[in-house]
């Protein structure tokens, strides 16, 4: 049986465009509540889709989530859908996180499933997911692991598609998005790294704040190539240097040939995207460089924190970007 996604989910992204552009001046501040269907906005069309609270139980720690089921039709079993790993940023909640990247919204369209989890107080003040340090950026140890057999459940639980798992953050939470790429590269496809630093740069509290304010001094050792990354970052941002988007694509740049071009979304935001291609034209790497924006997730909702409404949307990229992604082979 045939499950390549790429033809629907292309097919659907055309959908999900028109619904967030519908959404873009909306009151979207309920999604991810627990308000009933009708007042999040789902109609009767959706009533079988739901956000649901959860709480995971791990060896290295305990973390609340929540998770986005999108509607499927009466009466019928859905086939295996894509699952995406959303990683907020510090100080956020998954609630805030859904509101301001839309994710939610072009998961309904696309019909794939969203996994936030929260990082707590206790494991970080500022509810940062600890990347920049060594001990959680190791495959089976710390939060790495605890977030790959969160991943792992809901795969299990929810009937998702293994070939199509991807993972994606902001600030801190992309940072451990390209942690996750790195130490299990048989579990997600791809990787969305917003604003984040790439992997391999830091591993304390010390060198992390070195290479957010400056960017990368040397190239990051690598054993191996990255997943399929696509990168957004801001030129103006003063949390974390732009030069660390740069650092995330130099480890493709040999691996195909790189185009580029430039755009300007409706409210006026300049950008730039570099993709890198493999022989068969199929995109290893995306970076989008956003002129005159600095933290704060492009695209987004302005009822969440770290959004920059005008810039390219995000969202939209991601999902067009994960869509050509799959897993070669699952084990």
């Amino acid at each position: 049986m045939n499950l390549n996604p790429i033809p629907v989910l292309k097919r659907l992204l055309a959908k999900v465009k028109q619904q967030l552009h519908r959404l873009g001046n909306a009151d979207t501040s309920a999604t991810g509540t627990s308000a009933p269907a009708s007042e999040q906005g789902i109609g009767i069309a959706a009533i079988d889709e739901r956000f649901i609270d959860g709480r995971f139980e791990h060896r290295f720690g305990m973390r609340d989530y929540k998770l986005y089921l999108p509607p499927s039709g009466a009466g019928q079993r859905p086939a295996p859908r894509p699952l995406l790993l959303m990683l907020h940023g510090c100080t956020q909640t998954p609630d805030d996180f859904a509101t301001g990247t839309r994710m939610n919204d072009a998961a309904r369209a696309g019909g794939f499933l969203v996994l936030y989890p929260a990082q707590s107080a206790f494991a970080n003040l500022h509810r940062c997911w600890n990347w920049f340090k060594h001990n959680h950026q190791q495959r089976d140890r710390g939060e790495a692991a605890l977030l790959a057999d969160l991943t792992r459940a809901v795969l299990a639980t929810h009937g998702a598609d293994p070939a199509r798992i991807y993972v994606a953050g902001l600030s801190a939470g992309g940072a451990m998005a390209a942690v996750l790429g790195e130490v299990y590269p048989e579990l997600f496809a791809a990787v969305g790294l917003h604003s984040g630093v790439p992997t391999g740069l830091a591993s304390d509290m010390l060198s992390a704040m070195a290479v957010m304010k400056s960017g990368p001094i040397t190239p990051a050792l690598r054993a191996s190539a990255p997943p399929p990354t696509i990168v957004f970052h801001g030129d103006q941002d003063t949390v974390v240097h732009p030069a660390n988007a740069d650092e995330a694509m130099r480890p493709f740049t040999s691996l195909g040939t790189r185009e580029t071009s430039q755009g300007l979304t409706g409210q006026g935001a300049a950008y730039t995207v570099h993709r890198i291609r493999d022989r068969t034209g199929r995109v290893l790497a995306e970076q989008w460089m956003v002129r005159g924006t600095g933290h704060a997730w492009s695209g987004g909702h302005a009822a969440g924190t770290f959004t920059e409404p005008d810039g390219p949307d995000a969202t939209v990229a991601m999902v067009a970007f994960f869509a050509e992604q799959r897993l070669a082979t699952v084990g």
